[in-house]
């Protein structure tokens, strides 16, 4: 991998982890149209993109920061009293509980999933098929929003993260797994979760926010410690792992404001116009 191709696939991933269009797969997907010449089968791949995600949860850290302060109090405080008495505490749990799916499938079926690394034209159907989840949970949502009932109503209804039931955290936990697709992704399957447990937009991408943090810090301490026994350029990669969390920050404020009233329409459409093209295109 050359220098500008190591500081592109930062920016990239960084760029696109956190909107609902799977950054992996246009990792994947991407090398392989413009022909670069490395290969995705290398050992150091996966280790690299995981370093790039490194990136971004430092990005989210900074974001949510003080969320994060509290939440880590909270969990120490839930666990020494037993019970949960605080919204933070019970926060702290649900993200507990939706973090342990996907890190359980991720240890189970580890080499089978790497294999998906080197073959874009999965990642291309699995695109589509993230672009059909997104536009399904938007037309589920909407027929819960014509049933009848009021704005006001509707607006009372909506639970905070704090709020929704450990049996959606465990849901939203599960979906997150099939994250581990390159192609599928892992903000657009958690919001998608928040959003039919009952959250408004704005606060499903908050909770899909805080609950990659976990996730990705556990990826990244199996697989980073790779690149200390192989010959890849430590240096550049981490270059690119700065470039990511730059744009994941820039790519989580604007996300921030846009889901206020913005919706997953765009991304799923998205998705399934780019997935469709790849297919057509690869080889």
């Amino acid at each position: 991998m050359t220098a500008w191709q190591a500081i592109f696939m930062g920016l990239l991933q960084g760029a696109t982890e956190l909107f609902p269009v799977s950054s992996l797969g246009h990792a994947v997907i991407l090398p392989a149209l413009l022909h670069w010449s490395y290969r995705q089968s290398d050992p150091t791949f996966v280790p690299f993109l995981t370093l790039l995600h490194l990136g971004t949860a430092g990005a989210l850290l900074i974001l949510y920061g003080r969320d994060w302060a509290g939440i880590i109090r909270g969990f120490f405080r839930a666990a020494l009293r037993g019970r949960i008495a605080a919204p933070e505490e019970r926060l702290a749990m649900l993200l507990l509980v939706a973090t342990v799916p996907a890190g359980a499938v991720g240890l189970l079926l580890e080499a089978p999933l790497k294999q998906l690394f080197a073959t874009p034209r999965a990642a291309a159907a699995f695109l589509v098929v993230n672009g059909l989840i997104l536009l399904g949970a938007e037309v589920l949502r909407r027929r819960s929003e014509r049933s009848g009932v009021s704005r006001q109503e509707q607006e009372e209804q909506f639970k905070v993260a704090e709020q929704i039931s450990f049996r959606a955290a465990a849901i939203t936990g599960a979906a997150q797994a099939l994250a581990l697709l390159p192609g599928i992704s892992r903000s657009g399957v958690t919001m998608t979760g928040g959003l039919l447990a009952g959250l408004r937009h704005q606060e499903a991408a908050r909770f899909s926010f805080l609950l990659a943090t976990p996730v990705i810090t556990g990826a990244g301490v199996l697989e980073v410690p790779q690149l200390f026994h192989s010959a890849a350029p430590l240096g550049l990669y981490a270059a690119a792992a700065v470039v990511a969390g730059v744009a994941a920050y820039l790519s989580a404020r604007f996300l921030i404001r846009y889901f206020r009233s913005g919706r997953l329409d765009p991304y799923g459409w998205y998705c399934l116009a780019a997935g469709i093209v790849a297919l057509l295109l690869l080889r």
